[in-house]
């Protein structure tokens, strides 16, 4: 539980500072419906729905944010959070900021057709916009519908969480 405990308080820690100065900000949730866990970004970006501020545009990204380009950068938001799964040798729902250069120096074989760390480099230098990762570890991806009991926790912590942290209307 202590471990738990000190993970949320790093995550919100690390979120809090991360949106300091946010005027203006895009909320992409990344995931395939078919993959379990995998669709947990996504799942967050629903339950902000109508519950955010008109400072903040919410993306059900789903497998192709690259899809979202010209959007994203017609809307030059001062900050855009993407929220995945993704392996970091966490446990499971546990989650971590991740900074897009981080990806640049990796190569990774991705499930979207833009890699992601060259999809928040191109959003970064076209719009001038602070881009960062909310990467969730999950429990199952394998084929099927519907978030575990773990993920699905933690989602409702995140939305929450972001809720609290997210712009106001008139910032």
């Amino acid at each position: 539980m202590a471990d738990s405990e000190n993970q949320t308080a790093d995550i919100e820690s690390a979120l809090k500072e991360w949106f300091s100065g946010a005027q203006r900000v895009v909320i992409a949730g990344i995931g395939n419906p078919f993959r379990r866990d995998d669709y947990v970004g996504v799942e967050i970006v629903k339950k902000l729905e109508n519950k955010t501020s008109k400072n903040v545009i919410l993306i059900q990204a789903e497998t192709v944010p690259e899809s979202y380009l010209h959007q994203i950068t017609e809307l030059k938001p001062t900050h855009m959070l993407i929220i995945d799964a993704g392996l970091m040798n966490l446990q499971p729902g546990n989650a971590k900021l991740v900074d897009p250069e981080q990806l640049m120096r990796k190569t990774a074989i991705s499930t979207h057709t833009l890699p992601l760390g060259i999809f928040c480099d191109y959003i970064a230098k076209t719009s001038g916009t602070k881009v960062s990762l909310l990467v969730i570890q999950p429990y199952d991806t394998g084929f099927g519908e519907g978030l575990t009991p773990t993920l699905k926790k933690t989602a409702k912590q995140l939305a929450d969480l972001l809720l609290m942290l997210l712009p106001k209307t008139g910032q």
